[in-house]
């Protein structure tokens, strides 16, 4: 796997969307005198794993192309001119993965998988809402590009948004509630992560680098996955994954592979080549399907 595109991100002193007294970062300041990597490039164990996803180095930012939620009538709808955000994914460097890490922080309303390989259930969580977490913070703006860019399809987002932080970030070390030190605030690892969601989801606008690329959802044309590669990896430097349904004929996924130089939170992503064959076809059209009419909402407001 090649290394390729570099991108920092800066450490905000408070939360990057405003609002909020309560400490919601971690404290990285033993990381200053710790070796300097990336991800699953490193050549010694990681001793302060707050420094830098472990096991899970191998980072994924994933997204959907959907066209429809089922909740249009509630007012869910998918956000125009963009794909919409599925989650951040800590996989392994030998790119297994580890899931619903701590119990304690459980947040799932329908847990999925229901249960571990070993037949224990992972039990539904029952308490309030994550966006009670996000208003008890009071991070209106990041309530809103949520609602916003990262929909769920059939049920409210707010138990996708459950789901990815159950399932996914507490199986990353950087979102220890240990590395918040003694200032930590019930939850803060959970606005923490949502913010990190975010901030990977915009290095990687998919439907611009498609439309530039000539690229744009028709319920008519069909697509080469040679060129969808191509198009991408002439913006990122690398081959991102692509899911597709039917056969592997209707485009609905795209997966960026990613190593973390610094915390999941805060590093440098570097992208890689996908680690996971692609599963639409390869000799056929694809699909790029348009938006059902209704379904869609100006995001950009």
């Amino acid at each position: 796997m090649k290394a390729k595109i570099l991108v920092c991100f800066s450490l905000f002193a408070a939360s990057a969307f405003g609002g909020s007294n309560l400490r919601i970062y971690p404290n990285l300041a033993a990381c200053i005198h710790e070796p300097s990597f990336f991800s699953c490039e490193n050549t010694a164990p990681i001793k302060n794993t707050c420094c830098s996803p472990t096991p899970g180095g191998l980072v994924l930012q994933t997204q959907f192309w959907n066209t429809y939620t089922g909740l249009e009538r509630q007012g869910q709808r998918l956000p125009k001119g963009s794909w919409g955000i599925h989650g951040l994914w800590p996989d392994n460097c030998d790119s297994s993965f580890e899931q619903y890490c701590d119990p304690a922080r459980q947040y799932d309303p329908a847990p999925s998988p229901s249960s571990f390989p070993n037949g224990t259930v992972i039990p539904a969580y029952k308490g309030p809402g994550v966006d009670t977490f996000i208003k008890k913070f009071s991070q209106g703006q990041l309530l809103d590009y949520m609602s916003k860019y990262w929909i769920n399809l059939g049920a409210p987002s707010e138990g996708l948004w459950a789901h990815e932080f159950s399932k996914h970030a507490t199986c990353t070390s950087t979102f220890d509630v240990a590395c918040y030190g003694g200032n930590y605030e019930k939850h803060a690892e959970v606005i923490d992560y949502f913010e990190a969601v975010i901030r990977a989801f915009q290095l990687f606008p998919t439907y611009k680098f498609l439309a530039a690329g000539g690229v744009l959802p028709s319920n008519k044309t069909t697509y080469k996955l040679d060129d969808l590669e191509a198009i991408i990896k002439s913006q990122t430097g690398a081959v991102p994954f692509f899911g597709c349904a039917n056969n592997g004929t209707v485009l609905n996924e795209v997966w960026y592979f990613n190593h973390v130089h610094g915390s999941e939170q805060f590093g440098s992503y570097k992208t890689i080549d996908s680690t996971t064959l692609s599963t639409c076809t390869r000799t056929g059209g694809i699909r790029y399907l348009e938006r059902t009419p209704g379904s869609e909402q100006d995001a950009s407001n």
